[in-house]
């Protein structure tokens, strides 16, 4: 008998609706992910039961773990769906969407929120122009190592998923701000708006809303230094506030 995957799927058809559970079962392939799974229902809307059914939604871009939009919750556990494979995973394969982001369909939610926060944090660096100004300011290398490992973060969602901090009745912005913040106030040109980001930080939402979990650490796909990157940035907010303390008097 041919070799299957069981497939338990979590539904909603639009953001208002009730979400309902529904069962597939799809033909077994070689090295399949859950993305190669999905594909298959969408070539054939068919559950367990033999109803004909609507294709599962659900949100992908890469396919190499690099873009983050295939978040989702896999046997629950946050995760990206692209880089789960079938054959280590217990059956039947449980999805869900994430939960601390509001569902668009299915399996897809929208995490605009995250890129507000970037905004508020002022995640960026100023140029003063589109032209080559020559060689940039050298770094220590083991500065770059760092700042690259930040640099990997894919805006995935799943550290905020597990961090028991970010949610709908806090205002926190959550880990995965804290660690962009730092990538950017260790860039040297970056530095030149460091306190813009401090501020931010260290108001509403700020760093003084993570309660030290370190979910984060836990769950990062990408095993980003979120632990040093938090640390770092609680000492240098501290320092900006004390700082502007002693100014104001």
């Amino acid at each position: 008998m041919p070799k299957t995957v069981q497939l338990k799927i979590k539904r909603q058809e639009v953001p208002e609706s009730q979400p309902y559970w529904e069962e597939f079962e799809v033909p077994y392939q070689k090295n399949m992910n859950v993305i190669s799974a999905l594909m298959e229902i969408q070539l054939k809307p068919v559950n367990v039961k033999g109803q004909a059914t609507t294709p599962v939604v659900w949100d992908c871009s890469c396919l190499e773990e690099v873009c983050g939009a295939c978040s989702m919750i896999i046997n629950n556990k946050a995760r990206q769906a692209c880089s789960a494979l079938v054959d280590d995973l217990e059956q039947p394969i449980t999805l869900e969407p994430l939960t601390k982001f509001p569902v668009a369909c299915d399996l897809m939610v929208d995490r605009q929120i995250i890129f507000d926060y970037l905004k508020r944090a002022k995640a960026w660096i100023d140029v003063d122009g589109y032209f080559f100004s020559g060689p940039g300011p050298k770094v220590s290398e083991t500065t770059r190592r760092f700042a690259y490992d930040l640099s990997r973060c894919m805006s995935c969602g799943c550290c905020m998923e597990a961090c028991p901090n970010f949610n709908e009745k806090s205002a926190f912005m959550g880990p995965a701000i804290i660690g962009q913040v730092r990538l950017f106030t260790l860039h040297p040109t970056g530095q030149t708006s460091k306190d813009q980001r401090l501020e931010a930080l260290g108001g509403k939402g700020g760093i003084g809303d993570c309660g030290n979990s370190q979910n984060c650490i836990e769950i990062c796909p990408k095993g980003l230094p979120l632990r040093r990157a938090i640390g770092e940035m609680n000492r240098e907010v501290f320092g900006y506030k004390v700082k502007k303390w002693l100014k104001a008097d």
